[in-house]
């Protein structure tokens, strides 16, 4: 039944092209290097967002807080490392780094190996995500070089690249759609204006109309992206700053009416992210997210700054003050509410876990919330720290790491298989209202209905300057519901009275946690901040009594 649930949601066209890509192999064809555009037009390259750089010394790499060192030969395809790992390795991410020119030798040296270690069409760094991103490093990564003294392109270097390039026209991730068709076209876009000739026209063409659109599709009217991952949500921003940085750079092939849309979408996503990031510049944790893994956004603000695109206002997108100090902006499409005040923020989830026929980075964390107050989180999701098919990569996707309510041990949605999800849960009933003195949100979701009695859970969120409540109410008969808020581990939680906790923020700022209803306990729990990095840390269990629950947390 889990087969059946996961299979009905897909577009047939899905499922069409996921036989075509399995079986279709195209017929490997070493490109003539089309002749490179000679300098920039009458556009220039703005320095564009410069990750951490992911390469410790000469062909040695740490990505996703694992170090490894390529041997002398080999291990491009080390069945021994993480697939996403591996992954990272083909992305040459290194070479759009801070320093990046500080480490220009290794760089040579590194292109020249993959070059000859990665014939056409064999391994990892010939799937079409990392030919994408490959493809992009690589071209950002020249442009930049020619700006240099004394500086040349490896031998092979165009070869290779516009092999690429036909290479992936020919493997576009049709059957995936989403954000890897997204990355996809970008590449193409990016190698059609890199190159001459009549076929990087080809990819250009294509590359644009698949951009045109995906943007209608996949960025909603909220300024969100559709798979509701604030991670993947500023990955795709970048890749937009990036477009309009090529397009500029390159004037001309890319009408001014595309170029316009892009920038109006880039600001929409930035405000979007804006309000989904925490007081520490950090984004909130839910469904597939982790920090260090896309720019920041004051990164992506200063990039969007310099191409000249202001910050305005999410169209559609539902936002009023209810009077100082309290604030509500409701990211209408996508689902999420960000409450305000002087000294907290919160962050709802009241969304859909994501498209429907494209839920694998979707978490079942469905009416979870994440708080900071004083500048510092203390309410939390567990976060991301792998992907793949193993217990711990199941064990962050399910709801028992995430700060909502757990009913019979079973999740709201039914996350399984590292990136597919069976039946999952809707919200309904949402109701936003708000004063001078409070914020109130309310919202239930149907998850729970498969199960047998067929509970409902209803979450009321009353948010005011110095306190928030969190009631919790199952509606339909079940054995246990259990709410939980999961604490940051730099908080000290200590247990002050009965259902009275002290939460210390590394400051010295004391918050206190009350149970008014329902019986708490303290649990052990798990935060993974980061790939490769999951942190012990202390989770408040509330079990729900005569089907209801409510806590408070209050701070001065």
């Amino acid at each position: 039944m889990q087969y059946w649930w996961t299979i009905k949601y897909l577009k047939p066209s899905q499922l069409a092209m996921r036989i075509w890509f399995k079986y279709y192999q195209p017929r490997f064809k070493t490109a003539d290097s089309p002749i490179p555009e000679q300098a920039m037009g009458l556009g220039g390259w703005v320095e564009p967002v410069r990750p951490t750089p992911s390469m410790i010394g000469l062909m040695r790499f740490k990505f996703l807080n694992y170090e490894y060192s390529l041997p002398d030969q080999g291990g491009w395809n080390n069945s021994f490392l993480d697939k996403l790992w591996l992954y990272n390795l083909h992305y040459f991410s290194d070479l759009t780094a801070r320093d990046a020119f500080a480490r220009g030798a290794w760089h040579q040296l590194l292109i020249v190996r993959w070059i000859k270690e990665n014939p056409p069409g064999l391994g990892n760094g010939w799937e079409s995500y990392p030919i994408s991103l490959r493809i992009v490093n690589w071209i950002k990564w020249s442009l930049v070089g020619t700006t240099q003294p004394n500086f040349l392109l490896p031998n092979g270097f165009m070869q290779s690249l516009a092999t690429q390039a036909h290479w992936l026209m020919n493997r576009l991730e049709w059957h995936l759609l989403g954000n890897h068709l997204f990355t996809n076209a970008k590449a193409l876009v990016f190698a059609g204006l890199f190159f001459q000739g009549d076929e990087p026209k080809k990819w250009l063409r294509q590359g644009l109309k698949i951009i045109s659109k995906e943007l209608s599709e996949q960025v909603l009217n909220d300024g969100g992206h559709f798979e509701r991952s604030p991670m993947y949500h500023a990955i795709f921003l970048d890749d937009m700053l990036d477009l309009i940085n090529l397009a500029q750079a390159f004037p001309g092939p890319v009408d001014s009416k595309t170029i316009g849309r892009w920038r109006s979408v880039a600001s929409k996503m930035l405000s979007w992210l804006n309000s989904m990031s925490h007081p520490d510049g950090q984004i909130a944790l839910f469904n597939d997210a982790a920090f260090e893994i896309a720019p920041t956004i004051t990164q992506l603000r200063s990039y969007a700054m310099r191409l000249d695109i202001a910050k305005s206002k999410v169209y559609d997108n539902k936002e009023f003050k209810t009077g100082f100090p309290i604030s509500i902006r409701q990211l209408k499409d996508s689902g999420y509410i960000r409450l305000a005040a002087k000294k907290a923020v919160a962050i709802l989830d009241i969304a859909p876990i994501g498209p429907d026929y494209l839920p694998g980075h979707a978490h079942a964390d469905t009416l979870s919330f994440e708080l900071s107050i004083f500048g510092q989180r203390v309410i939390v999701n567990g976060g991301t720290s792998r992907y793949g098919m193993s217990p711990d990569r199941l064990r962050e996707r399910q709801t028992i790491s995430h700060s909502t309510v757990e009913v019979n041990g079973q999740s709201s949605s039914e996350v399984w298989g590292g990136f597919r999800v069976a039946r999952r849960a809707y919200p309904f009933d949402l109701a936003v209202s708000g004063d001078s003195i409070q914020a109130m949100v309310s919202c239930s979701h149907d998850g729970y209905r498969r199960l047998s009695g067929k509970p409902v859970h209803r979450r009321t969120w009353v948010f005011r300057e110095d306190v928030i409540e969190v009631g919790d109410v199952i509606l339909g008969s079940y054995s246990q519901a259990i709410a939980r808020f999961i604490i940051h581990p730099d908080v000290v939680v200590s247990e002050i009275g009965k259902g009275i906790w002290q939460l210390k923020l590394p400051h010295g700022e004391l918050i206190t946690f009350a149970i008014n209803s329902g019986v708490g306990q303290l649990e052990d729990a798990f935060y993974a901040p980061e790939f490769g990095k999951a942190l012990e840390t202390k989770c408040l269990a509330v079990n729900l009594y005569k089907a209801s629950s409510s806590i408070q947390l209050r701070w001065n």
